[in-house]
């Protein structure tokens, strides 16, 4: 089956939507608690710092720390590991970033009125309508903000999505018999080419987030990218020792990818 990719505005009420399609597709909607579990397994300190990091801006000293970048390395491995399989539901923390090129990928964004969603926020968080609106506000900023961040992307540009729904336009049934017939014409497209494509920026993630989280592999400028069917790392290194160990780790985490080091001596 295909993937399916959902931004959402904070409000937007697609709870509803997003469990049916799971249900009735009998896809895996990968959840914040299970891509926390998932990083926590590297060492409660990771876990620690995505639960603080997760789907927040992150200040101009934080967004170039260690630590944010290799939170950002993980989350994106531990994504793309789950697309593999496909028949997975990844919401937000820009999972259609990730995706974009792959065929039997569904991409969606879900918006809602101001009002609509205030009137949600304020039910659920039992607050008044001022409070409601705020935190509304709020969370736009944060997500659109740590998107930024990871991906240097406009979380609310339009032409980095398949549809828009907005969910005060159309009635939930209705979202979900079109998610329905669209994930099923997309399933038509996962070709093994499709699938080798995501299978490749798996392996890329995994190698980025391999190397990042040990500081004695680690160097700010690496770079790890899927070319063709082969990997190439990219960086600058200080010694002919640390070439080495990253050349070997690379190839280590790659699994059976074929890896082209490109390391520059500084």
């Amino acid at each position: 089956m295909a993937i399916l990719t959902i931004s959402r505005q904070y409000g937007s009420g697609i709870r509803e939507i997003r469990l049916e399609i799971a249900r009735s597709l009998n896809y895996s909607y990968i959840d914040k608690r299970s891509l926390m579990a998932e990083i926590g397994e590297r060492g409660p300190k990771w876990e620690k710092w995505a639960r603080e990091f997760d789907e927040s801006a992150p200040t101009t000293w934080e967004k170039h720390d260690w630590s944010f970048k290799v939170f950002g390395a993980l989350l994106q491995s531990v994504m793309l590991s789950h697309c593999i399989n496909d028949n997975v539901i990844l919401a937000g923390r820009g999972s259609c970033f990730l995706l974009e090129g792959v065929p039997h990928a569904y991409r969606v964004r879900f918006i809602a009125p101001m009002e609509e969603r205030v009137e949600r926020i304020s039910a659920w968080e039992s607050v008044n309508r001022k409070i409601a609106e705020n935190i509304a506000k709020k969370k736009d900023r944060e997500r659109a903000g740590f998107v930024q961040a990871l991906y240097g992307k406009d979380l609310n540009n339009p032409q980095f999505y398949d549809a828009i729904f907005n969910t005060a336009m159309m009635p939930a049934d209705r979202i979900i018999n079109v998610l329905s017939e669209a994930l099923l014409a997309r399933d038509r497209l996962k070709t093994e080419q499709a699938q080798n494509l995501v299978r490749l920026r798996a392996a890329a993630a995994r190698v980025r987030a391999g190397l990042m989280i040990d500081t004695k592999l680690y160097v700010p400028t690496l770079e790890v990218l899927s070319s063709g069917s082969e990997l190439i790392v990219r960086g600058v290194v200080r010694s002919a020792g640390q070439y080495s160990r990253i050349s070997e780790a690379a190839r280590y985490f790659a699994e059976d990818f074929p890896v082209k080091v490109e390391l520059r001596f500084r």
